[in-house]
This record gives C-alpha cells, sequence and structure tokens, in this order.
C-alpha cells in the first residue's frame, strides 16, 4: 500500500512526498515510526505517521527551525483539542503519540488518527504545498465520533529552541498573565526576545491571525483564522506562547475557533507555514521585520 501511495504522490505537481529512514533522533521515545518528506522548493517537512502525525524536522537548506530535543513532550510540531481542561495532561495519546493512517487524497497527504477512547474525537491533518508563495499548508479536522452536540477548537503546538525572536500583531494588553514575559510593543508588533527562567511560563494573547519567530538566520510564519475575542474556548487564545523552564524550548501555539459539532460533523482549520532566510541585520525587532511578515502572507503588496 505505501508504494503505490509514494509512487502516486512523487508525481504530484504541488511538491515531492516520500518514505524515508530519519535518524535525527536517537532516543528511544522519540524514534521515528513511519516518516514522511514534504518539499516545497528548498524547504524540508518530516512527518512521523508513525507517532502522532508529528511534524519532526522543517528546513531551509540544511538550516533546521524545529526543536530537536531528545525528550517527550518537548519535540516536534503537534495537534491537540482545546480547550485542555477537557483532557487535562498528558496529551491524548491517539492524537499525540499513536499511529495514523496515511493516504493521498486531492493533491494531499492525508494522515488520520484513530478515535480518542475518552473524547470521541478523531483527528486528520492534510499536507500540501502551495507553488505560488512556496508555503506548506497544514489542514486539521476534528471528527466528533460520539452521540452527543460536543463544543471543540483546534490547537497546533510547535517546538522551537530557546533563542531569536518571537513576534505578533496584539496590543500589549491583550497579552495575560501581564508582566510574565518580557514582550515589547514597537513597530507594529509585540516583541518576545529568548530568555531564561527557572520556571516555566506561558501568555495568551488576541493577535491578528499570524505569528512569527526568528532564528538561525530563518524567519518561520504561520497564518490562520483571525479569531475575535470571544471565538476561542474557554480560558484559551488565538496565540499562546509557552517557554520551559531554564533555556531549552519555546512551544508556538495558535488556535481556531471553539465550534459546535453535532454527531458525525467536523470542523476544519488550516494554518500556512512559511520558512525563509532572513539577512543577519534584520533579524531583530524592526518595522522592516514586521513588513516582510505582512508581505509574505499576503497583508501587503
Amino acid at each position: 500500500m505505501k508504494k503505490i501511495l509514494l509512487t502516486t504522490v512523487a508525481a504530484l505537481a504541488s511538491g515531492a512526498l516520500q518514505a524515508q529512514n530519519f535518524g535525527a533522533f536517537q532516543a528511544q521515545n522519540t524514534q521515528p515510526q513511519n516518516p514522511y518528506t514534504l518539499k516545497a522548493g528548498p524547504v524540508t517537512m518530516i512527518i512521523d505517521a508513525g507517532r502522532g502525525a508529528k511534524i519532526l524536522s522543517l528546513k531551509h537548506g540544511e538550516k533546521e527551525i524545529i526543536s530537536q530535543m531528545q525528550r517527550p513532550e518537548a519535540f516536534g510540531s503537534t495537534f491537540w483539542t482545546s480547550p485542555q481542561k477537557e483532557w487535562n495532561w498528558p496529551p491524548v495519546s491517539e492524537f499525540d503519540k499513536q499511529p495514523y493512517t496515511v493516504e493521498q487524497q486531492d493533491g494531499r497527504l492525508l494522515m488520520t488518527s484513530g478515535v480518542s477512547e475518552r473524547l470521541k474525537y478523531r483527528v486528520s491533518k492534510a499536507f500540501a504545498t502551495d507553488e505560488a508563495d512556496g508555503s506548506i499548508v497544514v489542514t486539521y479536522s476534528i471528527k466528533n465520533e460520539s452521540d452527543e452536540t460536543r463544543r471543540v477548537a483546534p490547537w497546533e503546538i510547535t517546538r522551537v529552541t530557546n533563542e531569536g525572536i518571537i513576534f505578533f500583531d496584539a496590543a500589549a494588553d491583550s497579552i495575560t498573565p501581564a508582566d510574565i514575559m518580557k514582550f515589547e510593543a514597537r513597530d507594529g508588533a509585540v516583541w518576545y526576545e529568548a530568555d531564561e527562567a527557572p520556571q516555566n511560563r506561558k501568555i495568551n494573547a488576541d493577535g491578528r491571525g499570524w505569528l512569527a519567530y526568528s532564528a538561525n538566520g530563518l524567519l518561520l510564519v504561520k497564518k490562520f483564522q483571525d479569531l475575535t475575542p470571544t471565538q476561542p474556548a474557554p480560558g484559551e487564545a488565538e496565540i499562546q506562547v509557552y517557554v520551559n523552564q531554564r533555556k531549552t524550548y519555546i512551544e508556538l501555539e495558535s488556535q481556531g475557533a471553539y465550534t459546535t459539532l453535532q454527531p458525525s460533523e467536523s470542523l476544519s482549520w488550516a494554518v500556512r507555514w512559511y520558512l525563509v532566510p532572513v539577512e543577519e541585520e534584520l533579524a531583530k525587532p524592526s518595522a522592516s521585520l514586521v513588513a516582510r511578515v505582512k508581505k509574505l502572507i499576503h497583508l501587503t503588496k
């Protein structure tokens, strides 16, 4: 089955997809089991269908932007359902760790989870490339497999190293809790420069549909639905940033709208990923860097 899929996918005009061996993780609990590669020009994304369909790597050329830390809950990009209070911790295994089925569908690589025994949801992740702007589009779906009406929101979590800068368009007073992280409002965005602290920290913010991170000569930008302050799930937010204690890793998080699903009904939520090189003189808080982001995601020409 995999050979048929790979032969077909390799011919897609939207990008090259293939299974391959991937040796970046050596720890037993993070060893890839069924990885696939998606290419968009110089950008390479590796997704492991065998371990929660996590995105293990995102590179521009040979430069990596995703955290390669070898410990559970600290690597790759994953997807959860929101609000977190419905499942607390650890993450739901069927969505975060267990194998996903894989198929080609409508020019996309589609990975689908099993049904969560506890939550009665099924998650799908569709990966495709857009040659027009060089982005990778990840479309998440949540299906209500229960016989009850449910409310749920989509939630993407991407781990990066604790370095560089994080920025997004938001009012400074929308960031809560206030003063737990050093965000500076200037040049059309709010900015956080990676720092070190002995405790874990997390903020919520009402953004404007994008979240950016610059480090290692790269600029990563996520574009997603811009929510009103009432649309996120209770206690959650459109944009969240989590910084792990000491100087280990950071989570870039975004959420979609809190949605009512009837039995057998699904929601769909897309995140468009851009990864481009950034010159050293631009890799700092500036109006020029914000302008580059807005041009990249088509908010300006």
